[in-house]
C-alpha cells in the first residue's frame, strides 16, 4: 500500500476529487494548507505599492491506495489539477505498513 499526497491549487480541488470518484477512488483528506516552491510566492500590486506574499493557500489531498492503484491516481490528480504554470504542485508517494479501521479492527487492504 501507499500514501499518495497531493499539494494542489485550490481551485483545482473539484476537478480532481470529481476525476478520482470517477475512477472510484473515494476515500481522501483535504487539509488547508499554506507553502511555496521554486516562485518562492508571487508580488500583489495595490495602490499604495507592492506587497510580497511569499506562503500560498493550496490544498493538500492524502489517499491511501493500493500499490497497482498509485499510477492511475497519479495520473488523474496531474491530467485535473495543471495548470501548465509555475505552483501547480507536487505529489509525494510514501509506503505504508499497515492500515486499521477503527471501526471494524480489519487491518490493511479490508481497510482501505
Amino acid at each position: 500500500m501507499k500514501k499518495v499526497e497531493a499539494i494542489i491549487r485550490e481551485e483545482r480541488f473539484e476537478a480532481v476529487k470529481k476525476a478520482l470518484e470517477e475512477n472510484s477512488y473515494f476515500g481522501m483528506t483535504v487539509s488547508e494548507v499554506s507553502g511555496r516552491g521554486k516562485q518562492k510566492g508571487i508580488s500583489l500590486q495595490w495602490r499604495v505599492g507592492e506587497q510580497r506574499v511569499d506562503l500560498l493557500p493550496k490544498l493538500k489531498i492524502e489517499l491511501v491506495v493500493l500499490d497497482q492503484d498509485v499510477v492511475p491516481v497519479i495520473d488523474a490528480i496531474v491530467r485535473n489539477a495543471r495548470t501548465g504554470d509555475t505552483g501547480d504542485g507536487k505529489i509525494f508517494i510514501l509506503p505504508v505498513e499497515t492500515v486499521v479501521r477503527v471501526r471494524t479492527g480489519d487491518r490493511n487492504e479490508s481497510a482501505i
